[in-house]
């Protein structure tokens, strides 16, 4: 669901900010976007209600990145019995012209998979990001 519709207090409107902060600090040059999913009804059929979708779009198309645009998908699993969700994984998707370009999942085994693969540094940097928004959702 869009980072903007879930930003509902003041303690989860910090976090999506932290997590904004943490990707711009690892890659300067994109911009965030909190509305990354349209409203309209195939879209909307789509949408995970319990997970934080922030879009970063990089200034033109990236070789670095091997891509223009990125989904960052932070996902949660609310637990019935305790009432709370908990962070679950991250899965960070890249687009180019053609569109899904690769595609990496805490999830699954944190690798990078995809026909365009970023350069070595740039997964790096990926992968310690979504590290860092681990310690931000479960300290």
């Amino acid at each position: 669901m869009n980072a903007s519709e879930q930003a509902k207090g003041l303690e989860l409107a910090t976090k999506i900010a932290s997590v904004v902060s943490l990707f711009k600090l690892a890659f300067p040059d994109a911009r965030a976007d909190l509305k990354p999913w349209h409203n309209d009804p195939d879209t909307r059929e789509w949408i995970d209600p319990n997970s934080i979708d922030i879009g970063f779009h990089l200034p033109g198309w990236s070789p670095r990145f091997q891509s223009r645009s990125i989904l960052v998908q932070i996902r949660f699993h609310k637990d019935p019995e305790e009432k709370k969700e908990r962070l679950i994984g991250v899965e960070i998707v890249a687009f180019n012209h053609q569109g899904q370009a690769w595609r990496m999942s805490t999830i699954d085994d944190w690798q990078l998979v995809g026909s365009y693969q970023p350069v070595a540094d740039v997964v790096d940097k990926l992968k310690q990001f979504c590290r860092q928004v681990f310690e931000l959702f479960n300290p």
